[in-house]
C-alpha cells in the first residue's frame, strides 16, 4: 500500500431504514497525498459526511480499509483508533464548536494537553499557530469577543495543534461571509502547503473548489473526478 497520509481503498457503507436497504458507498477509493487539497463537492445527501466520517475513524465501514500514515486502521480496537485520530488526524466543522469559557489559545492548547504534552510546549505551539493566522493580538479572547472570520481561524489552528498528517473538512467556510470565507481559505491553504499536510475537504462552494489541487464527487456510491 503506498505510504500516502490518507489512503481510502473500496470503501463501503449501507444503511437500513424502513426496511429499505441504502447502499451509500459502494467501493469508493481515494489516496490524497501530503500537500494535496482535495474537494468533495458531492451534493447533499450524497453520502460526503459519511465519507469524511469514515475517513476520520468516527464510523466504520461495512467494508473496504482506511490507511493512515502507511497503517490499516480497519481492523484496530476503539482504543487504536483513539490514539490514530490524536496522533494523525486534524478535524475542522462548518460551526468552530470553540469552549465559550476559554480564550483563543487555551482552545488550541486544549487538544496539546489532552495528549500529554507539557503545557509551557503546548502554550508555544498554539501561539505561533496563532501567529500564522494574524491573531496573535487576539490569543487571550474569547470566543464572544472573535468575530465569526477569527473564530474560524482559531477552529482550524485547533485542527493543527497536535501536527497530523491528515486533515478533514466539512464546509470550514460554511457560515462566512464571501470574503472572510476567501481569506480564511487562502489562509488553510498556506498552512497546509507548509505543513505538507494531507487535506479533503467538503464544500458546496465552486471557487474554493477550483483553489484546490483537484476535486472528486460520489456518483453511485463511488468516488469519481468532478
Amino acid at each position: 500500500m503506498t505510504d500516502a497520509p490518507l489512503v481510502l481503498d473500496g470503501l463501503v457503507r449501507t444503511f437500513h431504514q424502513a426496511g429499505n436497504r441504502l447502499e451509500i458507498l459502494r467501493g469508493a477509493s481515494l489516496t490524497v497525498r501530503a500537500s494535496e487539497l482535495v474537494a468533495l463537492t458531492a451534493p447533499s445527501g450524497a453520502g460526503k459526511s459519511t465519507l469524511l466520517h469514515i475517513a476520520g475513524l468516527l464510523e466504520k465501514a461495512d467494508g473496504g480499509e482506511v490507511w493512515l500514515g502507511g497503517k490499516d486502521t480497519s481492523r484496530m480496537s476503539d482504543s487504536e483508533r483513539t490514539m490514530m485520530r490524536r496522533k494523525y488526524l486534524g478535524f475542522v466543522y462548518q460551526f468552530h464548536y470553540l469552549l465559550p469559557e476559554f480564550s483563543a489559545i487555551e482552545n488550541v492548547m486544549i487538544p496539546t494537553m489532552i495528549d500529554r504534552v507539557p503545557r509551557g510546549e503546548a502554550r508555544e505551539r498554539a501561539r505561533g499557530l496563532l501567529a500564522k493566522v494574524g491573531l496573535a493580538a487576539r490569543e487571550t479572547h474569547r470566543p464572544a469577543r472573535l468575530s465569526g472570520g477569527e473564530q474560524q481561524r482559531v477552529a482550524i489552528v485547533r485542527a493543527l495543534a497536535n501536527k497530523p498528517q491528515v486533515l478533514l473538512a466539512d464546509e470550514p467556510t460554511g457560515n462566512l461571509d464571501p470574503h472572510t470565507a476567501d481569506a480564511v481559505f487562502g489562509e488553510l491553504i498556506e498552512l497546509v502547503r507548509t505543513t505538507g499536510l494531507a487535506a479533503l475537504i467538503a464544500t458546496h462552494n465552486p471557487e474554493i473548489a477550483r483553489r484546490m489541487d483537484r476535486a472528486v464527487t460520489l456518483r453511485d456510491g463511488q468516488l469519481v473526478a468532478a
